[in-house]
């Protein structure tokens, strides 16, 4: 990567931001808004809800990270919204964002990967660690209270849960207005589970991010990717699986330090 950065060459771009298994939009909280400053106004962040979540969440979710980029892809395409793209994305969103850049890597300029695991790459207990799987078999089930289920989630995700009380009512707000069915979280689940990376690197610039304090997805995981395709990586020091909710300063700084270069 050259001192100028990787997007010296990248005068403007849409930054579309893809969120993990049954989350939306809205669960990037303000951190659309904050990368939309750093930027300038040359560039435009969005975040992308995709079938089955968000607006979506009435839609039946495709069963493969295939099909869930290509619904991506073309909502983009049915809105107007033109390539160059730019992916920020979090764990099966950063399968997807995986799977586009196999599809279309013509369409990008880049892709931020963030706390994700790929079969092939990283052994199936890192890319769900063992103590995880018997909370999230009970959060699909449909009984389970919105709140009960938000706040298990949320400290399954963050670090420091006891300090996100205000991010955990939109949470909880955003899962009774557009509720994610159970079907839906299972089908993304399989196809999280059955995805497999392209083999070759994607021929264009990547960046991962990966949280030591993950007790989720092992940092492994992404440590082996970032060294398998030769990929810059950066390692946070405490923070869990919602990076962008523990520490969205860092990540920003990160973003900077790839995207404009050491300033």
């Amino acid at each position: 990567m050259s001192s100028a950065g990787v997007g010296a060459a990248v005068p403007a771009a849409t930054w579309v931001l893809l969120r993990g298994l049954a989350r939306e939009a809205r669960h990037w909280g303000d951190f659309g808004n904050a990368l939309a400053a750093q930027l300038g106004p040359a560039h435009r962040v969005l975040a992308l809800d995709l079938p089955g979540n968000g607006v979506r969440h009435g839609e039946t979710s495709p069963a493969t990270v295939a099909a869930i980029a290509a619904a991506g892809r073309a909502d983009l395409a049915r809105r107007g919204i033109g390539p160059p793209y730019v992916l920020v994305a979090l764990s099966l969103g950063a399968m997807v964002a995986l799977q586009w850049c196999d599809a279309a890597s013509e369409e990008l300029a880049g892709c931020v990967l963030l706390n994700t695991s790929l079969r092939g790459i990283s052994p199936f207990w890192q890319r769900l660690q063992p103590r995880n799987y018997l909370p999230l078999a009970a959060l699909l089930r449909p009984a389970t209270p919105v709140e009960q289920r938000e706040a298990r989630l949320l400290e399954l995700t963050s670090s420091q849960p006891e300090q996100h009380a205000a991010v955990l009512a939109r949470w909880a707000a955003i899962a009774r207005q557009y509720p994610v069915a159970p079907r839906n979280a299972m089908r993304q689940l399989l196809a999280a589970a059955r995805y497999r990376p392209p083999v070759r690197a994607p021929a264009l610039p990547l960046l991962v991010l990966a949280s030591q304090g993950d007790t989720l997805v092992s940092p492994q995981c992404s440590q082996r990717l970032a060294a398998r395709w030769q990929a810059p990586l950066a390692l946070h020091p405490w923070a869990g699986h919602d990076l962008p909710l523990d520490d969205p300063d860092w990540v920003l700084r990160e973003i900077a330090r790839w995207w404009r270069g050491p300033r």
